[in-house]
Parts: C-alpha cells; sequence; structure tokens
C-alpha cells in the first residue's frame, strides 16, 4: 500500500465503497453530523447515504445515537482498523476450512510458472513447511536472509537441511558450503538466485531481480522424477562446494545414492529400502 494514497483510496482498497469512504472520512474531519446534513457534505442523494451508513455500521466503523434526529460518530481508526482485522480473521478461517474440505491432494507431473515474488516466496515457505526429510537449497543472500526462519523450523523437527551460500558461510543451524562460483556468480549473474528442492519430490526454481521486486522467472513442479534429477544435481554440487572444508559437514548423506526421500520411493518404489513404505 501507498503510504501517500488519499484517505478515500486507502479505504477502497480494503472493500469500502466510495460513497463508504467518503461518509467516513467526513466524520473524521468533523463532529458528529446527521444523515442528512452528510449527504448535503459529500454531495450524494440522502437515499444512498443512509444505506452507506448502515453498512458503515454493520463494519462497526460509525457508532450511532438513536435520538430524534440520528446522528453518527467516526469509530476512531485505530478501533476501526482493530475490528476490521478480527472481522478478517475469522472469515479467513472460515474460508480456509471450508476451502480445505474440498481440496484432493494431486500430482500431475506438470511445471508451474510463478508469476511474482510473493508467489515465489509463498511457495518455496510452503515446500519448506511440508518436508519430512530431506531439504536442498542454492540461494542468495537476500533470498536466504528471508527464508532463514522457515529453514531453522524445518531443521529444528529433524528434517535434513543444507545448502548452497554465497559469500562467507553465516551462522546457521544448518550446514551450508559456500557456492565454488560465488564471485563468478556475484560479477554475472544477472539477479537473486533462489533454488529448493523437498524430499526430491517437488522442487523450486526461480531468478529475481537485483532489488528482489521482480520474478524475472519462476518455476515450480512436483514431477518426482524432475525434482530427482535436480536433488542429485543439487547434492552433488554441495559436496563440490565442500571439497576441502575442515568442517565436519554431514554432506555426503545427501545423495540419492544414500539417501532415499519420499520422491524417490515414488519414482522407483520401495524395493531398494525395504524399511520404507510408499507413499
Amino acid at each position: 500500500m501507498n503510504n501517500n494514497a488519499p484517505p478515500q483510496s486507502a479505504l477502497t482498497a480494503i472493500g469500502f465503497t466510495e460513497i463508504e469512504a467518503a461518509i467516513y472520512c467526513e466524520l473524521l474531519r468533523g463532529p458528529p453530523a446527521t444523515g442528512y446534513r452528510l449527504a448535503k457534505a459529500i454531495g450524494k442523494g440522502p437515499a444512498n447515504v443512509y444505506q452507506a451508513l448502515a453498512s458503515l455500521a454493520q463494519k462497526a466503523a460509525v457508532m450511532v445515537d438513536e435520538t430524534a434526529a440520528k446522528t453518527y460518530r467516526a469509530v476512531p481508526p485505530a478501533d476501526l482498523m482493530s475490528g476490521l482485522q478480527r472481522a478478517f480473521d475469522l472469515a479467513r478461517r472460515d474460508a480456509q476450512a471450508a476451502l480445505e474440505s474440498l481440496h484432493a491432494e494431486s500430482r500431475d507431473d506438470r511445471v508451474y510458472q510463478l508469476k511474482s515474488p510473493a508467489q515465489i516466496y509463498e511457495r518455496a515457505e510452503a515446500m519448506i513447511a511440508g518436508a519430512r526429510e530431506i531439504l536442498l537449497f542454492d540461494l542468495f543472500p537476500e533470498p536466504l536472509a528471508r527464508l532463514t526462519p522457515a529453514l531453522n523450523l524445518a531443521h529444528g523437527r529433524g528434517v535434513a537441511v543444507a545448502g548452497l551460500v554465497y559469500g562467507p558461510p553465516p551462522d546457521l543451524a544448518f550446514p551450508v558450503a559456500p557456492s565454488v562460483s560465488s564471485g563468478v556468480v556475484a560479477d554475472r549473474w544477472p539477479g537473486l538466485q533462489l533454488s529448493l528442492v523437498a524430499d526430491a519430490s517437488e522442487h523450486l526454481v526461480a531468478l529475481l531481480s537485483q532489488d528482489g521486486t521482480v520474478a524475472r522467472h519462476g518455476v515450480w513442479s512436483d514431477s518426482v522424477y524432475l525434482a530427482c534429477l535436480k536433488h542429485s544435481g543439487l547434492a552433488a554440487e554441495i559436496q563440490l562446494s565442500a571439497l576441502g572444508d575442515t568442517r565436519d559437514l554431514p554432506f555426503d548423506s545427501l545423495s540419492l545414492l544414500r539417501a532415499y526421500p519420499i520422491g524417490l520411493t515414488r519414482l522407483i518404489g520401495p524395493s531398494a529400502h525395504p524399511e520404507r513404505k510408499a507413499s
């Protein structure tokens, strides 16, 4: 939201009609008023104004003095916003429950385009939250900082988290390897890289603009074949970048030659790992 937006535009952006926004702003500017005086002040017909006042009362945006000359007073903006937030949270929870009752999980192996940084980060955070076994990443500093809280939560619940970083390795709870191509990438790469593979089951690859405000490229897929390929390539790159590192880091266990994550089970079955049941 533009902090310099006109007050009425700020209200229409959150669901007020134009006449509701005009009435509320008029009441904020002056003393309590009757519907007739408000109609005169904003240049609208009394019938439309009274209809809008009834709606504003339902939104808890105005208080009403039920005397002979019914008078309206604006609720303070902070109180209004708190009330709207509570109403939205309740409506959102109800909507989520209703929609989840319809949602059937399915895998279709298609590759989907992600068109905005917000969509890319939302998908990345959902992947991290849903990871159960192994989560590999290739992240530039800005995406890494944005996703570190979610990665910490995954690591804390027992997911094997590891990845490539660019520049000196930051102090993180999970192991990372500085990319061997950090210098070249920093000079030549046309944006901020963000790659994730969760459980060799789904993957995301994205490139944001240098300032992070534009999605230059973004794809996500739950194709286990593509995810296994991406997992293998990223695990090998992490291991290569860690060669010569004096720290004792558990990168050898990331390869699909040793690990048997969910995606690999779905791709080739559980026969090579008798203790795993196909999911």
